[in-house]
C-alpha cells in the first residue's frame, strides 16, 4: 500500500540532495509531502508543498525579518519551533505516515525538532553529519533513527548517493511495515531501574505481570528517566513504580545521569498513581575516575569505580537532605495518588549493611527532610529492610496496587 513520506529540510541550499531523495521515495511507489525550512529561499527542482514562510510563522517569526536580521541563531530557533508545531499539525491531519530529513548540525536541529513533536512509533529518519557523535540533543526522548551522512550533506557523489538512497529505502520500509496488534491490551505500568536495584525491580515486575500489568522498565541514566516521564506526560501510562530515583542525585551533584528538574513531575501532573522509592540516591554517577570534579576528589569524597567507564560517588547528608526536600515538593504538587516506601537498611546494594556506601545516617537525612516537608495525608511507609530484600519488593507491589485502586475509586 502506498504511503506518504514527509520530507523536511533546507531546500534553499540542499535542493539537489532533496530532489534525489524525493525521487528515490517516488520510485518505490510512495508519495511525498515536501516541507522547506530554508530561510534564504526555496528550489525550482521540485514542487514544494509547505514553504519556509509557513514554518517561520508557526515559530512566531516572519521569514523576511529573519532574513534581514541575518542572525543564524535566532533563525534556527524560530524554524525549529515552527517545524515542531507544523509537522505535528500535518500528522494530526493524517497527511503523512513517516518523516525523513537531512542536514548538517543546523539543519539537523531544525528537522529533528519537527520529529520530536511526533508520537512514538511514527517512522522518523534523520541523515546527519552529527549522527556519529552525541545525538541526545537531537533525538531527545523520541525514536528518531540517525544515519551518519559520512560526508557533508552538500552535493551528490559516490558516497552520499548510496547513503541517501538507502535512507529513502529505510523510511519507505518503515512506513509500509505492518505493526501487529498486541494480543491483549493490558494496563501500562512503568518502573525505573539501575544495576543496584535490579533484584527489587525484577521481582516487582514479575509480580505485577501476574496481576495483569504490562511493565515497561527504564534504566535511570538521565535519558531513561526523561523518556519515562515523557511517556507519562503523553498519557500512555497507567501507573508509575519509581523504585530508582537516583537521577536526582546526579542533578544535585552534577553527575552524568542528570534527568533534569522535571524528574518526578509528570505522574503528579497527569494524576497517575505514583509510588516513590529513594532507590540509589546514595550515589552520583560520573565517567572514568579522572572525570570526577576535582572539588570532590580534593574533599576526599568516597568514590568507587563501578567499572572503567563509571565512577560512583557516595552522596552526603546535606545532599540527601536537599533531595528529601525536592521529593516532598514534587509529591505535594501531585494531582493523583502518591506514596513513599523507604528502605531503612539501605537504598542500594552498595548501601547495604557492611557495604562500601553504607551510611544510614546520610539516608536518614533524606528520610527526615522528606517527612518534614511533605504535606499531611501523603503516606510514608518505612520498612526495616534493604531495597533488594524480597520483603521490600513485596511491599512495593502491595502499595502500588493500593494506589491504583485508590485512583479507580477517585480518591487521592
Amino acid at each position: 500500500m502506498s504511503k506518504t513520506i514527509l520530507v523536511i529540510g533546507a531546500f534553499d541550499t540542499k535542493g539537489a540532495e532533496f530532489a534525489f531523495l524525493r525521487q528515490q521515495i517516488l520510485a518505490q511507489g510512495h508519495r511525498v509531502l515536501m516541507v522547506n525550512t530554508g530561510v534564504m529561499g526555496s528550489t525550482d527542482l521540485f514542487s514544494v508543498d509547505v514553504e519556509a514562510e509557513a514554518v517561520a510563522r508557526e515559530g512566531g517569526a516572519e521569514l523576511e525579518v529573519l532574513r534581514a536580521k541575518k542572525d543564524r541563531g535566532e533563525a534556527m530557533k524560530a524554524m525549529s519551533q515552527g517545524a515542531a508545531l507544523l509537522v505535528r499539525q500535518l500528522y494530526d491531519q493524517g497527511r503523512f505516515d513517516g518523516i525523513i530529513g537531512m542536514g548538517g548540525t543546523g539543519g539537523t536541529s531544525v528537522v529533528s525538532a519537527g520529529m520530536r513533536g511526533l508520537p512514538l512509533g511514527v517512522p522518523k529518519i534523520c541523515v546527519s553529519t552529527a549522527a556519529g557523535g552525541d545525538t541526545s540533543a537531537y533525538v531527545g526522548t523520541k525514536d528518531i533513527a540517525m544515519i551518519p551522512s559520512i560526508v557533508d550533506v552538500a552535493g551528490l557523489n559516490h558516497i552520499s548517493r548510496p547513503i541517501f538512497a538507502r535512507a529513502a529505502g529505510a523510511i519507505c520500509g518503515m512506513a509500509a511495515a505492518p505493526v501487529p496488534e498486541a494480543a491483549d491490551e493490558r494496563p501500562i505500568l512503568v518502573a525505573s531501574m539501575f544495576g543496584n536495584t535490579t533484584t527489587c525491580v525484577n521481582a516487582c515486575a514479575g509480580a505485577l505481570d501476574l496481576c495483569g500489568y504490562e511493565v515497561l522498565i527504564f534504566h535511570a541514566t538521565g535519558t531513561g528517566g526523561r523518556t519515562m516521564e515523557s511517556l507519562v506526560a503523553e498519557g500512555l501510562v497507567d501507573a508509575v513504580l519509581d523504585i530508582t530515583t537516583t537521577e536526582w542525585a546526579d542533578t544535585v551533584c552534577g553527575g552524568v545521569f542528570d534527568a533534569g528538574p522535571e524528574r518526578l513531575s509528570a505522574p503528579g501532573q497527569q494524576g497517575v498513581p505514583h509510588l516513590i522509592v529513594p532507590g540509589c540516591v546514595d550515589m552520583a554517577n560520573f565517567g572514568p575516575l579522572s572525570t570526577v570534579p576535582s572539588s570532590y576528589r580534593e574533599a576526599g569524597r568516597l568514590l568507587y569505580e563501578w567499572n572503567p567507564a563509571v565512577t560512583l560517588m557516595r552522596t552526603n547528608a546535606e545532599e540527601n537532605r536537599q533531595m528529601g526536600r525536592i521529593f516532598a515538593e514534587k509529591a505535594n504538587q501531585a494531582q493523583g495518588p502518591v506514596a513513599f516506601l523507604l528502605p531503612l537498611k539501605g537504598v542500594s546494594i552498595l548501601d547495604g549493611e557492611g557495604q562500601l556506601f553504607c551510611d544510614w545516617e546520610a539516608d536518614q537525612a533524606f528520610f527526615a527532610a522528606l517527612k518534614e516537608h511533605l504535606k499531611p495525608g501523603i503516606r510514608v511507609v518505612e520498612l526495616d529492610h534493604n531495597i533488594n530484600d524480597p520483603e521490600f519488593s513485596a511491599k512495593a507491589v502491595e502499595m502500588m496496587l493500593e494506589l491504583i485502586e485508590q485512583k479507580k475509586r477517585g480518591t487521592s
